[in-house]
């Protein structure tokens, strides 16, 4: 599954890998062991692209670098290509403020609800209510009959022979199975899945698994927005969606997204939460990729020759003075949003909707 250790050795020396490891969170040696008070490395952000410093650039009649382009007539904001990445865009600030706050609720209460699939599936089978049953202090337990067999019953969650379910902490004092904090599976919460399931083990989209409708506000957002990457009257059809979650130190390694049957369909890509780096690579990993910042409400389109580009996130900001997510913290403000900013402070969700046939 890994490669032999030459494979790695040689890994190591591709340009894209030199550009994570670049940008990767690093925490200098001499610090506190306790992870919370160590310092982080710096890195060097001078050649990351910027594109909020674009736009501002844009609307002041400035000049553009020489190898970006803006495109004004297929959406209501300036959209940005790059020269020699064919069917890439990227439109800043595209999602307001009350949107990403809309998503990221959505994202963490109503996105990975079953038949959802998220990364716990393998070992806990499908949760119900987990951000929820975290926000109460809940704990998800082995629920056992006193025979000895596994428990039925519709509370109770069932995978590979076990149930789960959620109890209080008094509750799970009381059992002697294993257990584990709704809290900590929120934390480690990496993926969810809506519209159209996609078979990490098998790598495919996998029919047969039940799957609701991608919702349909959503829908009409990714249609919306995908049209910058799309022909002249042909219309974007949103059939599934991957969304990840980041934490600190979280990355997701240099990949293509090649499981889609039509690529000149693009991918629509919406940053939520904490600042991150992006990196668009070439079609092999020897081609030195170029960095670029993501933030909240900034839009990704992949299409045609940019699905061929290898890419990934090597960083998060999650520190209050280059997360940039003020706008967030006011609009979370109130009481019954407090949940979902002491979430979104330390991290980013990115939802990415494909066209599947």
């Amino acid at each position: 599954m890994y490669g032999s250790e030459n494979n790695r050795e040689d890994s190591e020396r591709t340009a894209f890998r030199r550009a994570e490891k670049n940008y990767k969170l690093y925490y200098d040696t001499n610090a506190s062991k306790n992870k919370k008070k160590k310092k982080p490395k710096p890195v060097d952000l001078t050649e990351v692209l910027d594109f909020r410093s674009i736009l501002e650039c844009h609307d002041r009649n400035g000049e553009l670098p020489p190898f970006v382009n803006v495109i004004h007539d297929k959406f209501s904001s300036p959209v940005f290509s790059l020269q020699n990445r064919p069917g890439f865009y990227f439109i800043p600030g595209a999602l307001s403020i009350e949107k990403q706050c809309s998503l990221i609720r959505e994202s963490l209460i109503d996105f990975p609800q079953p038949p959802n699939r998220t990364n716990h599936n393998a070992i806990y089978g499908p949760i119900h209510n987990l951000f929820d049953e975290a926000k109460e202090g809940k704990v998800l337990v082995e629920e056992y009959s006193p025979d000895g067999s596994p428990k039925l019953g519709p509370d109770c969650d069932y995978q590979d022979g076990k149930r789960w379910k959620f109890v209080t902490e008094k509750e799970e004092l009381l059992r002697k199975g294993k257990s584990v904090p709704a809290s900590a599976l929120l934390r480690k919460l990496r993926w969810s899945t809506l519209g159209l399931q996609f078979n990490w083990s098998r790598r495919n989209y996998d029919v047969s698994l039940p799957h609701n409708k991608i919702p349909e506000a959503l829908c009409d957002l990714a249609k919306e927005l995908a049209k910058p990457a799309m022909p002249a009257g042909v219309e974007f059809q949103p059939e599934g969606a991957i969304v990840n979650y980041f934490g600190l130190g979280d990355t997701l390694g240099g990949h293509l997204d090649d499981m889609e049957a039509d690529w000149s369909k693009p991918i629509v890509s919406l940053s939520l939460g904490c600042k991150a780096i992006f990196l668009l690579g070439g079609k092999t990993r020897e081609d030195p990729p170029l960095a670029m910042f993501l933030r909240s409400g900034d839009v990704v389109l992949m299409a045609g020759e940019a699905r061929e580009c290898f890419h990934g996130v090597p960083r998060i900001f999650t520190d209050e003075k280059n997360a940039e997510i003020d706008h967030l913290q006011a609009q979370l403000s109130h009481e019954d949003d407090l949940c979902f900013l002491k979430y979104i402070q330390t991290s980013r969700i990115n939802i990415n909707i494909r066209q599947v046939f």
